[in-house]
């Protein structure tokens, strides 16, 4: 059997601030490569270029990526404001309803840091786009100086919920994780369960009640030295698994066709 196909989504972006270009980070495709044991696809994620449904056909599994825009408020009903930063509309026209189709067809996503939120606002959520400055919480933010070590290690707990997925899966209720994240959830989507908490009480794991696959999603970046870290590694070889399931029916019912 062939590896199954992920699917990365991308971000837009412009080198020297005048060549547009579609882009995810290398550590991603080192993820699904090495751990998820899947080949690595980067989707240029605009509708102009290729539809939802283009993308089911083609993927087995999603990979919703961090990035630094955010999701456009008005996606959830709130107003922009300056504290929103930059946004990237056409990245929010196909991620939202890939999601949502995703869930119908019962096809594995896993989504990170922005990913998570995406998901979150896909199935009803809100967003505060600052954490930082809502009382007793922290600054989640990825340092602004220093190695890209320095900005990925390890800075705080993410605890879970006794016998939950994310205890089952990495074997532990409390981990420590990275974060490099502006924004975060208000008001969790509908099916949305939220599953482990920084110290603060920010949401930084969740799952999708009753979800028919793998779609789990974390505030951190487990893409990060995926390959040894006890955390990342089970995650992405989970979402692998998925994938590889998905792709054996998929098989199975062309084969009958």
């Amino acid at each position: 059997m062939n590896r199954p196909i992920i699917g990365i989504i991308g971000n837009s972006f412009l080198i020297e601030d005048q060549y547009p270009v579609h882009t995810a980070g290398t550590m991603n495709s080192r993820a699904i490569s090495a751990v998820s044991e899947c080949v690595p696809l980067i989707i240029p994620a605009d509708p102009k270029l290729a539809s939802v449904s283009d993308l089911l056909n083609a993927c087995d599994g999603f990979l919703l990526t961090g990035g630094r825009p955010n999701v456009h408020p008005e996606e959830y009903g709130h107003a922009a404001t300056e504290a929103h930063g930059t946004f990237d509309r056409a990245r929010d026209s196909i991620t939202l309803p890939l999601v949502r189709a995703c869930l119908k067809r019962g096809q594995p996503f896993f989504a990170v840091c922005r990913g998570f939120q995406e998901v979150n606002v896909a199935l009803g959520g809100t967003l505060h786009p600052e954490i930082r400055e809502l009382p007793g919480r922290e600054n989640h933010r990825m340092p602004p100086d220093g190695t890209l070590e320095e900005k990925f290690e390890l800075r705080h707990k993410v605890t879970f919920s006794e016998g939950g997925p994310f205890h089952r899966l990495l074997g532990a209720t409390e981990v420590m994780t990275n974060t490099l994240h502006g924004q975060g959830i208000i008001e969790p989507g509908q099916d949305i369960a939220i599953d482990g908490y920084a110290r603060d009480g920010t949401p930084e794991a969740f799952y999708i009640r009753n979800a028919k696959s793998f779609s789990l999603s974390v505030q951190w970046h487990p893409e990060w030295n995926a390959e040894s870290d006890p955390v990342s590694r089970p995650l992405f070889t989970a979402f692998g698994d998925a994938a590889r399931q998905w792709a054996r029916k998929k098989q199975l019912v062309a084969a009958n066709l």
